[in-house]
Protein backbone atom coordinates (compact mmCIF):
# COMPACT_ATOMS: atom_id res chain seq x y z
CA UNK A 1 0.00 0.00 0.00
CA UNK A 2 1.36 3.39 -0.96
CA UNK A 3 1.48 6.00 1.45
CA UNK A 4 -0.60 9.29 0.79
CA UNK A 5 1.99 12.03 1.35
CA UNK A 6 -0.64 15.21 0.87
CA UNK A 7 -2.09 16.56 3.69
CA UNK A 8 -4.28 18.99 2.07
CA UNK A 9 -7.96 19.67 3.22
CA UNK A 10 -10.93 19.83 1.37
CA UNK A 11 -11.84 23.07 2.84
CA UNK A 12 -13.28 26.13 1.16
CA UNK A 13 -10.23 28.61 -0.11
CA UNK A 14 -8.91 31.44 2.54
CA UNK A 15 -9.46 34.97 0.84
CA UNK A 16 -6.08 36.90 0.86
CA UNK A 17 -5.84 39.96 3.61
CA UNK A 18 -7.43 43.28 2.56
CA UNK A 19 -6.61 46.41 4.28
CA UNK A 20 -8.79 47.24 7.56
CA UNK A 21 -12.30 48.76 6.81
CA UNK A 22 -12.67 52.60 7.56
CA UNK A 23 -15.37 53.57 10.29
CA UNK A 24 -17.96 54.60 7.19
CA UNK A 25 -16.96 51.40 5.48
CA UNK A 26 -18.05 49.36 8.80
CA UNK A 27 -21.26 51.35 9.17
CA UNK A 28 -22.52 50.23 5.71
CA UNK A 29 -21.63 46.70 6.28
CA UNK A 30 -23.50 46.83 8.99
CA UNK A 31 -26.53 48.39 8.07
CA UNK A 32 -25.97 46.47 4.86
CA UNK A 33 -26.21 42.94 7.27
CA UNK A 34 -29.11 44.72 9.30
CA UNK A 35 -31.12 45.06 6.18
CA UNK A 36 -30.29 41.82 4.64
CA UNK A 37 -30.98 39.80 8.14
CA UNK A 38 -34.54 42.21 7.99
CA UNK A 39 -35.54 41.14 4.38
CA UNK A 40 -34.32 37.17 5.11
CA UNK A 41 -37.18 37.04 8.20
CA UNK A 42 -39.40 39.09 6.47
CA UNK A 43 -39.38 35.84 3.30
CA UNK A 44 -39.14 33.05 5.57
CA UNK A 45 -42.50 34.44 7.79
CA UNK A 46 -44.35 34.17 4.21
CA UNK A 47 -42.82 30.72 3.14
CA UNK A 48 -45.74 28.72 4.43
CA UNK A 49 -48.88 30.76 2.37
CA UNK A 50 -46.48 31.38 -1.01
CA UNK A 51 -46.31 27.69 -0.75
CA UNK A 52 -49.80 27.65 -0.67
CA UNK A 53 -50.59 29.88 -3.49
CA UNK A 54 -47.70 27.60 -5.35
CA UNK A 55 -49.49 24.05 -4.91
CA UNK A 56 -53.36 25.10 -4.90
CA UNK A 57 -53.46 28.02 -6.69
CA UNK A 58 -50.82 28.01 -9.41
CA UNK A 59 -50.36 24.04 -9.67
CA UNK A 60 -54.33 23.31 -9.09
CA UNK A 61 -53.93 20.97 -6.47
CA UNK A 62 -56.70 20.31 -4.01
CA UNK A 63 -55.99 20.54 -0.21
CA UNK A 64 -56.49 17.29 1.87
CA UNK A 65 -55.50 14.80 -1.44
CA UNK A 66 -52.02 12.92 -1.15
CA UNK A 67 -50.59 14.52 -4.17
CA UNK A 68 -52.02 17.86 -2.79
CA UNK A 69 -50.14 17.51 0.78
CA UNK A 70 -47.07 16.00 -0.84
CA UNK A 71 -46.56 19.17 -3.33
CA UNK A 72 -47.29 21.31 -0.28
CA UNK A 73 -44.50 19.75 1.56
CA UNK A 74 -42.09 20.02 -0.87
CA UNK A 75 -43.06 23.84 -1.53
CA UNK A 76 -42.69 24.62 1.82
CA UNK A 77 -39.80 22.77 3.18
CA UNK A 78 -37.75 23.39 0.47
CA UNK A 79 -37.18 27.26 0.41
CA UNK A 80 -37.38 26.66 4.28
CA UNK A 81 -34.62 24.90 4.60
CA UNK A 82 -32.54 26.03 1.91
CA UNK A 83 -32.50 29.54 3.60
CA UNK A 84 -31.86 28.20 7.15
CA UNK A 85 -28.51 26.44 5.70
CA UNK A 86 -27.78 29.69 4.05
CA UNK A 87 -28.03 32.14 7.30
CA UNK A 88 -26.33 29.12 9.40
CA UNK A 89 -23.06 28.27 6.26
CA UNK A 90 -22.50 32.04 6.20
CA UNK A 91 -22.24 32.43 10.04
CA UNK A 92 -20.31 29.08 10.89
CA UNK A 93 -18.10 30.10 7.61
CA UNK A 94 -17.44 33.65 9.21
CA UNK A 95 -16.65 31.40 12.88
CA UNK A 96 -14.16 29.20 10.89
CA UNK A 97 -12.16 31.70 9.78
CA UNK A 98 -10.57 31.37 13.16
CA UNK A 99 -10.15 27.87 12.51
CA UNK A 100 -8.07 25.71 9.94
CA UNK A 101 -7.46 21.73 10.46
CA UNK A 102 -4.17 22.53 11.05
CA UNK A 103 -4.92 24.88 14.01
CA UNK A 104 -6.59 22.35 15.40
CA UNK A 105 -4.47 19.89 15.29
CA UNK A 106 -1.88 22.36 16.76
CA UNK A 107 -4.58 22.56 19.64
CA UNK A 108 -5.14 19.13 20.21
CA UNK A 109 -1.76 18.05 20.05
CA UNK A 110 -0.30 16.92 23.94
CA UNK A 111 -3.67 16.98 25.00
CA UNK A 112 -4.56 14.50 27.95
CA UNK A 113 -7.29 11.79 26.53
CA UNK A 114 -10.28 12.72 28.84
CA UNK A 115 -9.52 16.79 28.09
CA UNK A 116 -8.78 15.90 24.92
CA UNK A 117 -11.81 13.98 23.74
CA UNK A 118 -13.97 16.81 24.75
CA UNK A 119 -12.05 19.07 23.03
CA UNK A 120 -11.68 17.43 19.82
CA UNK A 121 -15.58 16.46 19.64
CA UNK A 122 -16.31 20.00 20.20
CA UNK A 123 -14.05 21.50 17.88
CA UNK A 124 -15.44 18.82 15.24
CA UNK A 125 -18.44 20.99 14.68
CA UNK A 126 -16.34 23.93 13.50
CA UNK A 127 -13.85 22.65 11.69
CA UNK A 128 -14.22 21.57 7.76
CA UNK A 129 -14.59 17.67 7.52
CA UNK A 130 -15.75 15.84 4.56
CA UNK A 131 -15.25 12.00 3.65
CA UNK A 132 -12.50 12.62 1.37
CA UNK A 133 -10.43 14.26 3.93
CA UNK A 134 -10.63 11.51 6.45
CA UNK A 135 -7.39 10.26 5.49
CA UNK A 136 -4.93 13.39 5.42
CA UNK A 137 -6.68 14.59 8.78
CA UNK A 138 -5.93 11.09 10.45
CA UNK A 139 -2.48 11.10 9.14
CA UNK A 140 -1.78 14.71 10.40
CA UNK A 141 -3.33 14.30 14.00
CA UNK A 142 -1.37 11.09 14.74
CA UNK A 143 1.83 12.01 13.31
CA UNK A 144 1.75 15.68 15.23
CA UNK A 145 1.04 13.58 18.30
CA UNK A 146 -2.31 14.24 19.11
CA UNK A 147 -3.62 10.25 21.03
CA UNK A 148 -5.98 7.46 18.82
CA UNK A 149 -8.66 7.96 20.99
CA UNK A 150 -9.02 12.19 20.68
CA UNK A 151 -8.16 12.01 16.76
CA UNK A 152 -11.24 9.42 16.84
CA UNK A 153 -13.22 12.05 18.70
CA UNK A 154 -12.59 14.49 16.25
CA UNK A 155 -13.21 12.29 13.17
CA UNK A 156 -17.08 11.17 14.59
CA UNK A 157 -17.70 14.24 15.69
CA UNK A 158 -16.84 16.41 12.64
CA UNK A 159 -19.25 14.29 9.91
CA UNK A 160 -21.83 13.81 12.52
CA UNK A 161 -22.29 17.13 14.70
CA UNK A 162 -22.26 19.49 11.67
CA UNK A 163 -23.85 22.77 10.96
CA UNK A 164 -25.72 21.67 8.42
CA UNK A 165 -27.55 18.23 10.50
CA UNK A 166 -28.51 21.12 13.45
CA UNK A 167 -29.58 23.83 10.85
CA UNK A 168 -31.86 21.16 9.54
CA UNK A 169 -33.15 19.57 12.57
CA UNK A 170 -33.98 22.59 13.96
CA UNK A 171 -35.53 23.60 10.65
CA UNK A 172 -37.63 21.04 10.45
CA UNK A 173 -37.97 19.63 13.59
CA UNK A 174 -37.19 22.68 16.11
CA UNK A 175 -34.63 23.69 18.51
CA UNK A 176 -35.34 20.19 20.99
CA UNK A 177 -34.98 17.98 18.78
CA UNK A 178 -31.28 19.80 17.30
CA UNK A 179 -30.60 20.26 20.98
CA UNK A 180 -30.90 16.53 22.06
CA UNK A 181 -29.66 15.42 18.72
CA UNK A 182 -25.88 17.62 19.39
CA UNK A 183 -25.53 16.52 23.06
CA UNK A 184 -26.05 12.85 22.23
CA UNK A 185 -23.86 13.41 19.24
CA UNK A 186 -20.84 14.83 21.34
CA UNK A 187 -21.43 12.27 24.15
CA UNK A 188 -21.11 9.88 22.00
CA UNK A 189 -17.86 11.08 20.02
CA UNK A 190 -16.44 11.53 23.05
CA UNK A 191 -16.71 8.46 25.17
CA UNK A 192 -16.25 6.33 22.64
CA UNK A 193 -12.79 8.10 21.25
CA UNK A 194 -12.10 7.49 25.28
CA UNK A 195 -12.85 3.65 24.97
CA UNK A 196 -10.80 3.30 21.49
CA UNK A 197 -7.69 5.32 23.19
CA UNK A 198 -8.11 3.10 26.04
CA UNK A 199 -7.74 0.07 24.16
CA UNK A 200 -4.37 1.22 23.13
CA UNK A 201 -4.95 -0.41 19.67
CA UNK A 202 -1.97 2.41 18.36
CA UNK A 203 -0.45 -1.29 16.64
CA UNK A 204 -3.70 -1.57 13.91
CA UNK A 205 -2.68 1.99 12.09
CA UNK A 206 -0.93 1.16 9.22
CA UNK A 207 2.82 0.79 9.43
CA UNK A 208 3.48 3.39 7.09
CA UNK A 209 1.55 5.63 8.87
CA UNK A 210 3.57 4.88 12.12
CA UNK A 211 6.54 5.18 10.70
CA UNK A 212 5.96 8.67 8.79
CA UNK A 213 7.05 11.70 10.30
CA UNK A 214 5.88 15.15 9.61
CA UNK A 215 7.09 18.19 11.47
CA UNK A 216 4.24 20.81 12.73
CA UNK A 217 3.09 23.03 10.24
CA UNK A 218 4.03 26.45 11.18
CA UNK A 219 0.67 28.78 11.25
CA UNK A 220 1.26 31.71 10.33
CA UNK A 221 0.23 34.81 12.99
CA UNK A 222 -2.49 36.31 9.76
CA UNK A 223 -4.78 38.63 10.95
CA UNK A 224 -7.66 38.73 8.83
CA UNK A 225 -9.58 41.78 8.94
CA UNK A 226 -13.72 41.26 9.28
CA UNK A 227 -13.94 42.31 5.07
CA UNK A 228 -11.89 38.66 4.85
CA UNK A 229 -13.95 36.77 7.25
CA UNK A 230 -16.76 37.90 5.41
CA UNK A 231 -15.75 36.65 2.29
CA UNK A 232 -14.85 33.56 4.07
CA UNK A 233 -18.61 32.86 4.86
CA UNK A 234 -19.52 34.15 1.26
CA UNK A 235 -17.35 31.24 0.15
CA UNK A 236 -18.80 28.94 2.61
CA UNK A 237 -22.02 29.74 1.20
CA UNK A 238 -21.11 29.54 -2.17
CA UNK A 239 -18.92 26.04 -1.75
CA UNK A 240 -20.83 24.16 1.02
CA UNK A 241 -25.00 24.90 -0.23
CA UNK A 242 -23.64 25.03 -3.72
CA UNK A 243 -22.84 21.08 -3.09
CA UNK A 244 -25.38 19.90 -0.75
CA UNK A 245 -28.91 21.37 -2.14
CA UNK A 246 -29.22 19.29 -5.04
CA UNK A 247 -29.51 16.66 -1.82
CA UNK A 248 -31.53 18.80 0.18
CA UNK A 249 -34.02 18.72 -2.78
CA UNK A 250 -34.20 15.05 -3.04
CA UNK A 251 -34.03 14.89 0.63
CA UNK A 252 -37.29 17.08 0.69
CA UNK A 253 -38.84 15.40 -2.08
CA UNK A 254 -38.48 11.67 -0.60
CA UNK A 255 -39.96 13.37 2.68
CA UNK A 256 -42.77 15.13 0.69
CA UNK A 257 -43.63 11.22 -1.28
CA UNK A 258 -43.61 10.01 2.31
CA UNK A 259 -45.74 13.05 4.12
CA UNK A 260 -48.36 12.45 1.57
CA UNK A 261 -49.01 8.86 0.62
CA UNK A 262 -48.21 7.21 4.08
CA UNK A 263 -50.71 6.48 5.75
CA UNK A 264 -50.79 8.26 9.76
CA UNK A 265 -48.92 5.16 12.46
CA UNK A 266 -47.83 3.63 9.44
CA UNK A 267 -44.04 3.28 10.53
CA UNK A 268 -45.57 2.61 14.25
CA UNK A 269 -45.47 -0.52 13.03
CA UNK A 270 -41.78 -0.98 11.75
CA UNK A 271 -40.19 1.86 13.22
CA UNK A 272 -42.13 2.63 16.80
CA UNK A 273 -40.68 1.82 20.21
CA UNK A 274 -42.71 -1.62 20.77
CA UNK A 275 -40.75 -3.02 18.30
CA UNK A 276 -37.31 -3.68 20.15
CA UNK A 277 -35.57 -4.69 17.34
CA UNK A 278 -35.82 -1.48 15.25
CA UNK A 279 -33.01 0.36 16.68
CA UNK A 280 -30.19 -2.16 15.82
CA UNK A 281 -32.11 -2.81 12.93
CA UNK A 282 -31.79 0.92 11.50
CA UNK A 283 -27.85 0.93 12.96
CA UNK A 284 -27.22 -2.11 10.72
CA UNK A 285 -29.52 -0.61 7.41
CA UNK A 286 -27.76 2.98 8.04
CA UNK A 287 -24.31 2.13 7.93
CA UNK A 288 -23.91 0.94 4.17
CA UNK A 289 -26.19 3.77 2.78
CA UNK A 290 -24.81 6.74 1.36
CA UNK A 291 -25.95 9.86 2.37
CA UNK A 292 -24.97 13.37 4.34
CA UNK A 293 -27.15 14.99 6.42
CA UNK A 294 -28.84 17.62 4.10
CA UNK A 295 -30.46 14.32 2.29
CA UNK A 296 -31.23 12.53 5.68
CA UNK A 297 -32.86 15.20 7.94
CA UNK A 298 -35.83 15.59 5.80
CA UNK A 299 -36.80 12.11 5.50
CA UNK A 300 -36.33 11.52 9.15
CA UNK A 301 -38.71 14.43 9.37
CA UNK A 302 -41.35 12.38 7.53
CA UNK A 303 -40.90 9.42 9.23
CA UNK A 304 -41.86 10.72 12.28
CA UNK A 305 -44.64 11.95 10.92
CA UNK A 306 -45.41 8.86 10.43
CA UNK A 307 -45.46 7.08 13.34
CA UNK A 308 -41.98 6.38 13.75
CA UNK A 309 -40.11 6.89 17.06
CA UNK A 310 -37.37 9.31 17.87
CA UNK A 311 -34.51 7.13 19.02
CA UNK A 312 -34.90 4.61 16.09
CA UNK A 313 -34.94 7.77 13.63
CA UNK A 314 -32.02 9.44 14.80
CA UNK A 315 -30.39 6.19 16.06
CA UNK A 316 -30.63 5.60 11.55
CA UNK A 317 -29.75 9.33 10.86
CA UNK A 318 -26.56 8.91 13.36
CA UNK A 319 -25.53 5.51 11.46
CA UNK A 320 -25.68 6.77 8.04
CA UNK A 321 -23.80 10.23 8.51
CA UNK A 322 -20.97 8.11 11.09
CA UNK A 323 -20.69 5.57 10.15
CA UNK A 324 -20.90 5.72 6.00
CA UNK A 325 -19.42 2.73 4.01
CA UNK A 326 -17.32 5.24 1.86
CA UNK A 327 -15.56 6.75 4.99
CA UNK A 328 -14.92 3.12 6.23
CA UNK A 329 -13.39 2.66 2.61
CA UNK A 330 -11.43 5.59 2.89
CA UNK A 331 -9.85 5.13 6.35
CA UNK A 332 -8.62 1.43 5.07
CA UNK A 333 -6.05 3.16 3.51
CA UNK A 334 -4.78 4.03 7.11
CA UNK A 335 -6.39 1.72 9.74
CA UNK A 336 -6.31 -2.26 9.97
CA UNK A 337 -9.48 -3.90 9.49
CA UNK A 338 -9.13 -5.18 12.86
CA UNK A 339 -9.15 -0.98 14.14
CA UNK A 340 -12.23 -0.10 11.77
CA UNK A 341 -14.06 -2.82 13.24
CA UNK A 342 -13.59 -1.81 16.64
CA UNK A 343 -14.38 1.69 15.50
CA UNK A 344 -17.66 0.74 14.14
CA UNK A 345 -18.36 -1.77 17.37
CA UNK A 346 -17.87 1.34 19.69
CA UNK A 347 -19.71 3.94 17.66
CA UNK A 348 -22.52 1.93 16.56
CA UNK A 349 -23.31 0.40 20.25
CA UNK A 350 -23.46 4.24 21.24
CA UNK A 351 -25.54 5.02 19.05
CA UNK A 352 -28.52 1.95 19.41
CA UNK A 353 -27.96 3.41 23.38
CA UNK A 354 -29.14 7.05 22.13
CA UNK A 355 -31.68 5.39 20.30
CA UNK A 356 -33.01 3.06 23.33
CA UNK A 357 -32.47 5.95 25.50
CA UNK A 358 -34.77 8.54 23.59
CA UNK A 359 -37.23 5.94 23.06
CA UNK A 360 -38.04 5.27 26.43
CA UNK A 361 -37.85 9.08 27.68
CA UNK A 362 -39.27 10.77 24.89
Amino acid sequence: MQPITSLKQHTPATPQSTPPLTSAAKIKYLLTGLAGIGLWFALYLQLHRLAELIAFSLLGMTPGTHLGEAMLFFFYDTPKVLMLLTLIVFGVGILRSFFTPERTRKILAGKRESVGNVLAALLGIVTPFCSCSAVPLFIGFVTAGVPLGVTFSFLISAPMVNEIALVLLYGLLGWKVAALYMGTGLLIAIVAGWIIGRLQMEHYIEDWVRELHINGVDIPDEQLSWTDRFNHGKTAVRDIVGRVWVYVVAGIAVGAGIHGFVPEGFMAQIMGKGAWWSVPAAVVIGIPMYSNAAGIVPVVQALLEKGAALGTVLAFMMSVIALSLPEMVILRKVLKPQLIAVFIGVVGTGIMLVGYLFNIII
